[in-house]
């Protein structure tokens, strides 16, 4: 069993385990030489990914992103439309070419609110250069997971496969946070010493956090999110300025002091995966839990 865990994120569904290791491997390594690590700590070998992206992909589909023809009236009311309504705000307040929610008279939860919502997120940095389509299927893709039993079950069953007793730390981007967060809770016992979560949604209240499994403790003040393993386990969560998908950039809130939070810069690429693995404080997080 592999030593490291990757979990992808969202917008994956045409891609599989060989393909993203190609991606991520390189981006890894390059973090653990920033980190100044032992050359000989890690290879290709010792790494796998946690694949569910397929579990989001068509049968049969055949256009060339990968993705259905979606349109602005494909974003469902209730948490499609919140969590879009949630990216936009982000991008606004990062990102001085996106117009803010409400300054031209819209409001969140109308139709005419998604339209403009997708206009704007459009120009903005972060989605450059993404299709519609995609930006409304990555909608589609998160809502799945925290919303269908079954979605849910397969995709954290795919994760906890690949963590075996050999594996030490398991790196997690995007939605895979969340993925890679349920999984380890759902296996307890198991060795994982260091989690690294970048770019992850999972601070983000009402839509993602009160929605984890196991639910947050609701005792106290504020809720707080089981810790995903033991008292060894050491969890660095990682944060890009500009990254909307990682609303929330520290979650010592969520689930309590011992998180180490970072905050980094990826450039106009700020929700990347690879951007955060090739950083120097992710390549010591993984390097810290391989020692």
């Amino acid at each position: 069993m592999a030593r490291v865990v990757c979990v992808h994120g969202m917008g994956q569904q045409v891609q599989g385990e060989d393909r993203l290791l190609s991606v991520w491997w390189p981006a890894l390594s390059d973090g653990l030489r920033r980190a100044e690590a032992a050359e000989d700590l890690l290879s290709d070998s010792d790494v796998a990914v946690g694949f569910y992206g397929d579990l989001f992909r068509p049968a049969g589909q055949l256009l060339a992103a990968g993705d259905p023809p979606y349109t602005a009236g494909d974003v469902e009311a209730g948490f499609e439309q919140e969590l879009l309504a949630a990216w936009w705000q982000a991008a606004a307040e990062t990102d001085p070419a996106v117009v803010a929610p409400g300054a031209d008279g819209t409001l969140v939860a109308t139709p005419r609110s998604v339209q403009a919502a997708l206009r704007a997120l459009s120009g903005s940095k972060f989605f450059a250069g993404l299709a519609l389509r995609a930006v409304v299927a990555d909608l589609k893709q998160v809502r799945a997971y925290l919303t269908d039993q079954s979605t849910r079950d397969q995709a954290r069953e795919r994760v906890m496969a690949q963590i075996g007793p050999k594996t030490r730390v398991v790196v997690a981007h995007s939605l895979g946070s969340v993925v890679a967060y349920e999984a380890l809770c759902a296996l307890p016992g198991h060795g994982v010493r260091a989690l690294v979560t970048i770019g992850s949604p999972l601070g983000i209240r009402n839509l993602v956090f009160d929605r984890l499994q196991p639910a947050p403790d609701p005792a106290g003040k504020q809720a707080r999110g089981a810790w995903p393993g033991g008292d060894d386990l050491v969890w660095t969560n990682l944060a890009a300025t500009g990254d909307v998908v990682a609303l929330v950039k520290d979650l010592r809130s969520c689930f309590g002091e011992r998180v180490r939070s970072g905050l980094l810069s990826n450039g106009v690429h700020a929700h990347d995966a690879t951007s955060y693995l090739t950083d120097a404080l992710c390549g010591k997080a993984i390097a810290e839990g391989l020692a």
